[in-house]
């Protein structure tokens, strides 16, 4: 295959001495705090942007570049708030310190794992605006890129006021492809707002197995085609629905697939057996779609493919696979991340000193969270010390991530104007794009007694999962479904395992009810949940189950009327309670063929299908 120019490019400048001044054009000392940034720069062409990154890059020392390829997770919610946590990883106080420190090409956002970085849209500006700063008095002053994961649907990390996606497989189950969009480019224009630059979404992975702990209602479905459209879709409305400093980098994650694991990457490395002809059937067309759309990044997965390489090691450090497959054989060169360098997936057969040279040996160019910076690093410097790694092989990536940070307009508009926050977050507007492709989602499995809809049934009860433990935010769906369905509704939630006492409370309850609700997710790996589907089948009351995250669990107990929302948040709610209610007819269509439980060839409710009336 004859070498891209713009590989070309860049090794003819990865040659070049690495010397001169670095320009920040626009940067982060000409805003003030509260400046209005907001201002759209003129276009530039590819070739400006590659102008920018090159010289930047001759500016550069050789510690300088290698920072840039990190991804570091910080502890706090402003920028000079000293925090335990970065004291114990980096050994310093502030988020502010481990930027000046480290000089690291990106942080990334969490609202859980003890980071605690996000509490509202204007506190989230004010942190974004904070690290800019820090970033800009270092010797590089090259602005940070700020990620964060937003998929939507339970990877939520910004909620409320922000305007909240409903998951991946409610958008699949709705159909409807340019809402997708929609929906992105509502994130993408908030996220941006708040000085986030690059959204770890859309999931690419095809969810092919029902059983997958990891992926499920994240993957807008189990049919390559369906994926593939939605997440061509949703690129368009995260990079392309406004000018550069109004929109955010995407990344399409998991290459090359991690749609058929069985076991979970964050404490295992997943073996994926497919043959690589069932790869390319079913894995392979969302990433080629994502490529032809223009995706500014590709996220890799932990996981072991032996048909793609029979080595043994994990996509993530698979020369065979980023290279071989990604690179040559698909052309692309934009930017390649990889998923955490803290999940065991990667840390299973190498060290953490090794993993980001194997990596960057592989062909990736930018590495999410390692457990030990000064560790990654150091691993780093000396394998190009020692030549196992040229400086033309680290220049190689750095000017791929910054050509994505000139793309995004990032140098020209570090900053962002908080106290125009509130004014592009959580907007009405965004509210009613999201939740009108919401709407479409519930999906009527059965209806077999025909309770629905519930117009002039009396008194409901609605029960089953919540979790106020949920990580990053409390899942309180029984609740809101219950004040969406009127005065009528009383809620009793049960949470994520009932003993036998709660389920008492719950039967008696139900014992004044006219119909009961049961929220469900989970019901392969819970038997109190099933325990409690039985027991309320038992009473007189019309019983409906609907399933709140992944929709397989018809499968495990058999209710003459089930639907699913494949999501539980609040916006999936308010369409739950629209189609329960008779407000409007059920319009989701499956995006994945349900099983049964005890037989997993035999399929319960094939994909497409979807009543209403």
């Amino acid at each position: 295959m004859t070498e891209p120019a713009s590989r070309r490019r860049r090794n003819s400048y990865a040659a070049a001495t690495l010397t001169g001044l670095l320009v920040v054009t626009g940067g982060v000392g000409a805003s003030a705090a509260g400046a209005d940034v907001s201002a759209n720069p003129p276009a530039r062409s590819d070739a400006d942007n590659a102008d920018w990154a090159e010289r930047t890059l001759r500016g550069m020392t050789l510690e300088q570049r290698v920072g840039q390829l990190f991804v570091a997770d910080v502890w706090g919610q402003a920028p000079n708030q000293k925090h335990a946590g970065n004291q114990e990883k980096y050994g310093v106080d502030t988020p502010s310190d481990v930027v000046r420190k480290y000089q690291p090409g990106g942080v990334i956002y969490f609202n859980h794992s003890g980071t605690d970085n996000i509490e509202r849209p204007k506190q989230v500006a004010k942190l974004s605006n904070g690290l800019q700063r820090a970033a800009h008095s270092t010797g590089a002053g090259v602005p940070l890129i700020v990620s964060v994961d937003q998929e939507g649907g339970r990877v939520t990390r910004v909620g409320e006021p922000a305007t909240e996606q409903p998951s991946a497989m409610a958008l699949g189950a709705g159909r409807d492809s340019e809402a997708a969009k929609s929906t992105a480019a509502v994130t993408g224009s908030e996220l941006r707002a708040m000085g986030i630059s690059q959204d770890f979404a859309p999931i690419a992975d095809v969810n092919s197995n029902p059983a997958n702990p990891i992926i499920g209602s994240r993957s807008f479905s189990a049919d390559p085609q369906v994926a593939s459209e939605f997440v061509s879709a949703q690129i368009h409305g995260y990079q392309d629905s406004g000018s550069r400093t109004e929109t955010v980098s995407s990344s399409a994650k998991h290459f090359p697939g991690h749609g058929d694991a069985a076991t979970d990457s964050h404490t295992s490395l997943p073996t994926i057996d497919r043959t690589e002809q069932e790869w390319r059937e079913i894995d392979l067309p969302p990433f080629e779609a994502a490529i032809d759309a223009g995706i500014d990044s590709i996220m890799t997965a932990h996981i072991r493919f032996p048909n793609l390489d029979p080595s043994g090691e994990p996509a993530t450090l698979s020369k065979p696979i980023m290279t071989g497959l990604l690179r040559e054989e698909l052309g692309y060169d934009g930017v390649v991340v990889t998923d955490s360098l803290g999940m065991q997936g990667v840390r299973e057969m190498h060290s953490d000193r090794e993993i980001p040279v194997l990596a960057l040996e592989a062909g990736v160019d930018q590495m999410l969270m390692p457990p030990d910076l000064d560790v990654a690093v150091d691993g780093v410097l000396d394998a190009v010390k020692s030549g196992r790694i040229t400086e033309e092989r680290i220049n190689e990536s750095v000017l791929r991530i910054l050509e994505l940070k000139k793309k995004r307009g990032i140098p020209e508009a570090p900053m962002v104007n908080v106290g125009a926050v509130d004014k592009k977050v959580g907007t009405p507007d965004n509210h009613a794009t999201v939740q009108s492709a919401t709407d479409k989602a519930p999906t009527l499995l059965s209806n077999d007694d025909e309770v629905l809809p519930l117009t002039g049934q009396g008194k409901t009860l609605v029960t089953g999962w919540n979790n106020l433990d949920y990580p990053g935010y409390p899942a309180r769906p029984v609740e809101s479904l219950a004040s969406k369905l009127g005065d009528s509704a009383t809620a009793l939630p049960t949470g994520a395992d009932p003993d036998e006492a709660t389920i008492r409370r719950a039967v008696n309850a139900a014992g004044d009810a006219d119909t009961v609700v049961v929220l469900t997710n989970g019901l392969a790996d819970d038997a109190a949940q099933r325990d409690l589907l039985h027991e309320l089948l038992a009473t007189d009351a019309n019983v409906v189950a609907v399933s709140v995250q992944e929709p397989y669990d018809p499968g495990y107990v058999d209710v003459p009327t089930w639907l699913a929302t494949y999501d539980w948040r609040d916006v999936s709610m308010t369409s739950l309670a629209k189609v329960l209610l008779g407000q409007q007819a059920p319009q989701g269509k499956l995006p994945v063929t349900i099983p049964a439980g005890d037989d997993p060839d035999t399929t319960l409710y094939p994909f497409g299908h979807g009543l209403t009336w």
